[in-house]
């Protein structure tokens, strides 16, 4: 990857935007607070290496890791670190949180099921549901797919890119003064459409924010609700998944929680944590503003890879993926879903989140069996661990997760990478 590429990517990176810090040293020192909180550890079918991956993350300075792993012998949670700085409690096996672009899956599955019920196609223009909406600056909706939102083939400009607005709302000292103001998605795709568009709309692939504050809005006129009450409705409440919830205007996230810190700062050589829990995500909507859980996310996940959330035709087009040559974070994106290759070569269906003071990710085999998901409460500095290698990759008693005869090899290119995948993640 070329320098300049690595520049582009990382100024436009944010799931909302936010792009994690690398930083030499670390403010806190956090002690390791490893719990094996149920399912199945020890022998081949344990979990070590992804316990092992926790605990390197935290001694490499992030405050704290929550995860949950689901296969063929049952349900492990683990947790490692503290949920508050400041009195030291441990992260929760049963911690709510911020899942960020985790958003877009469930958004796109609304849409898919909106297609299924014939309330729309994918390749309707943003015209036809939203007319006269996006136009400007070279910007022209008549020319843009549904399809094309969800697969961020667009070329719309990504707002949570736009100077101003990062330095309102997603950098100190900024966010300290908007961090309970209130955006419409309005507000949003005005902020996009001053800019003009980075290229013509499907020729190329470049993530951008704005095309689900559009998916959202698409969702509102074609069901006649709220893009909220949509994805209660179809998939918050059938699959019982108590522990997640759209925040609305509400800054807070419900108990239990952890605390959540960043340092919102663009400078590589920042290193203070500022505690940022509390966060109008009126500034992500249908972008990047839900909450739930690890069991929750797994839940989702796996019921929607084995064809329990949509028909078979809006699988497949969900899993039509455009290739994404060189992103740190994934090898091909589909609709609100994308591809990644762990370091044993195993190619596992995967989304990730980032808002301020948290990322996550959601990961799975194609089949939808193996489950994982987790959450970190705090980004800074570039992380070598990887969780998803710790458990997809076979068990060699290695620490972080490598695996397999080129560990040391592979080792050498994740630490090469960690910079573009820990600010890739902040998707």
């Amino acid at each position: 990857m070329t320098a300049g590429r690595r520049v582009r990517r990382t100024r436009r990176a944010g799931l909302v935007g936010v792009v994690a810090a690398a930083v030499a040293a670390t403010v806190f020192t956090v002690p390791a607070q490893a719990r094996d909180t149920g399912g199945t550890r020890g022998g081949g079918g344990g979990h070590e290496a992804t316990q092992r991956a926790f605990d390197t993350l935290v001694a490499q300075g992030i405050p704290g890791v929550t995860g949950e792993a689901r296969d063929s012998k049952g349900v492990w949670k683990g947790t490692s670190g503290v949920g508050d700085l400041v009195t030291g409690t441990p992260r929760g096996a049963h911690d709510k949180y911020r899942a960020g672009s985790i958003t877009k899956t469930f958004v796109a599955v609304v849409l898919l099921q909106m297609e299924a019920e014939g309330r729309l196609d994918l390749d309707d223009s943003v015209e036809k549901h939203l007319p006269g909406l996006v136009r400007g600056n070279g910007n022209d909706g008549r020319k843009i797919t549904v399809r094309q939102l969800l697969n961020h083939t667009s070329g719309l400009f990504n707002y949570t890119s736009d100077p101003d607005f990062r330095a309102r709302s997603l950098l100190a000292p900024g966010f300290f003064h908007y961090r309970y103001h209130t955006y419409t998605p309005r507000d949003l795709v005005r902020t996009a459409l001053a800019h003009r568009p980075d290229f013509a709309p499907g020729t190329h692939h470049s993530y951008s924010n704005t095309g689900y504050v559009l998916a959202g809005l698409i969702i509102e006129k074609a069901g006649g609700n709220s893009y909220e009450h949509e994805i209660r409705e179809r998939i918050i409440e059938p699959l019982k998944l108590r522990g997640t919830s759209l925040p609305g205007r509400d800054p807070r996230i419900p108990a239990p929680s952890a605390r959540n810190y960043a340092t919102m700062s663009d400078d590589p050589a920042a290193t203070r944590y500022h505690e940022v829990t509390e966060n109008n995500m009126s500034w992500a909507w249908g972008v990047g503003d839900i909450i739930s859980t690890t069991a929750d996310l797994n839940r989702f996940l796996g019921t929607l890879l084995r064809g329990g959330l949509l028909p078979a035709r809006q699988l497949a087009a969900m899993k039509t993926a455009v290739a994404t040559p060189g992103d740190a974070l994934y090898s091909s994106y589909g609709l609100g879903i994308y591809t990644v290759r762990n370091g044993c070569g195993a190619t596992l269906w995967s989304h990730s989140g980032g808002v301020n003071g948290a990322v996550s990710e959601m990961v799975a085999t194609p089949d939808g069996r193996h489950l994982f998901s987790y959450n970190l409460n705090g980004v800074r500095g570039m992380p070598t661990a990887n969780p998803v290698d710790a458990e997809f990759c076979p068990p060699t008693g290695a620490p972080g997760g490598t695996a397999g005869t080129a560990a040391t090899e592979r080792a050498h290119r994740e630490r090469d990478a960690a910079a573009d995948r820990w600010a890739a993640l902040s998707r």
